[in-house]
Parts: structure tokens; sequence; C-alpha cells
């Protein structure tokens, strides 16, 4: 299983950087993992859109979202072939109206997955987890079937103690970075050093932080959560185009 990081900033996008995208690849299989703003410009520059397999989404706030529309235009009018007839987008139906506007006539299709088992898309195992944010949002576990490797997403979440558990042994282990350290008060996201808390609870081997900050020097915030991670775990930041092959 291959990461790669298209966009990685809370809120929107800022010098060049779209927000949260990341393209999963299984062999020929590629996943988008949350479409934001620029999702679409940056996975141009890597892969034709008319490849992807499949599309899923966290939660439907706009940073995540964003670019699902443009994607939609896309696959409408871009000439090409597809791999697939109609892109399938795989979004929770607790947002009934949000969920609705994944389908686009012959172009997208939105499909309901249920947080509540292991639902198999391509040649994943996914696993969901309700996270602590303003409306429903859901971390993301991908198990690849052929070899076992696992990457954890949080989504967009407060500090919760449970990722740790649904997180547990993974290669790797992204999560939802928006604060430093010493941030404090009501907080809809986790501070650095919570991410490393839970990477350090979970054993994962590599911890990437993002969903950034746009005020906050990067490199204090890998100090941060290498410090509460600690040394037996690689705390990377996401980056612009970065690639992570798990093993």
């Amino acid at each position: 299983m291959k990461l790669t990081v298209l966009g990685y900033y809370g809120g929107y996008p800022y010098d060049g950087v779209g927000t949260s995208s990341y393209l999963i690849t299984a062999g020929d299989y590629h996943l988008l993992l949350d479409c934001g703003s620029g999702a679409l410009n940056a996975l141009e520059e890597i892969l034709d859109p008319l490849q992807l397999d499949s599309v899923l989404l966290t939660h439907y706030h706009h940073d995540h979202t964003a670019d699902v529309g443009v994607l939609q235009y896309y696959w409408q009018l871009r000439p090409g072939e597809r791999k697939t007839p109609v892109l399938p987008i795989y979004g929770h139906t607790a947002d009934p109206l949000n969920f609705g506007a994944l389908t686009w006539p012959n172009a997208t299709e939105g499909r309901a997955y249920d947080p509540a088992v292991v639902n198999q898309i391509g040649p994943f195992d996914v696993s969901f987890l309700p996270t602590k944010h303003p409306v429903p949002a859901y971390a993301v576990k991908l198990v690849e079937r052929a070899t076992g490797q696992e990457l954890v997403f949080s989504a967009d979440t407060a500090y919760l103690p449970e990722l740790a558990t649904f997180a547990a042994g993974a290669q790797l282990l992204m999560t939802d970075t928006n604060f430093s350290a010493d941030k404090t008060g009501k907080m809809w996201h986790m501070t650095s050093a919570q991410s490393g808390k839970i990477a350090k609870n979970a054993h994962v081997q590599k911890l990437l932080l993002t969903h950034l900050p746009q005020d906050v020097s990067f490199t204090q915030l890998q100090q941060e959560a290498q410090a509460a991670a600690g040394n037996d775990i690689q705390v990377m930041v996401a980056q612009k185009f970065l690639q992570l092959n798990l093993d």
C-alpha cells in the first residue's frame, strides 16, 4: 500500500497547498481519501482522475469535500477512457443532503458505508470509528487484504483516547494535528502532543501529522509530537506529494 499526500491543511488552502486529500494505492487500485480544496489539481499532476477506482469521504466539511463537485464535472465532461463507467464515492448517510449530492448522473454514484461493520472497498477492508467533531465524522482504518498492511486516518476529531485501540499496531497513523501543544480551551481538533500520545499508546510504526495549521511552525509540531510519541515511533509532517510505502 502506498500513500501520496495531495493536500494537508485544515480549513483553507495556503501557499499553494490544498486541504485534506490523500491518494491510497494498492496494486493498480487507486482510492482518493477525502477530496478537499485543490485536490483535483494536485491529483492531475500524478494521475489522470479518470483512473480513480473510488473516493472515500470521512465527513462533509468543505475542507474535506470542496473538490467533489469539480471532480464530478471532470468525470462528466472530460474525454478519455474511464477506469470504471461511474466513479463510486463512499460516504455516510447521517447527513442525507450531502450524501445525496455524491450522485451525479453518468459520472459518480454515492455509496453508503456502514460505520458499524467492516466494509469491503476494492482490495481494502475498511473500518470506522466515530470521532468527536461538530458534525458526524469517522476515523478510517484501511487494511489491504493481500498484505495485511494497515493505514489509519483519524479524520477530524478532538482528542479521542479510543483512537489508540482503533489504530493499534498500524504501520501508519495519520492524525488531525491542527494545534501546537500549548493550545487550551475548546478544541475540535488535536494538538501535536495529543497526536504523539495516541501514536505511542497505539504502538504504531509511523505517525504522519496532517490537517495542519497555517500559522504554526511544522518543525515545532514535529518536535512536540515526537516528544510525546517517544523515540520508537517515526514522526513526520505532511508535505505535498509526499509518498510513503507501508511495509
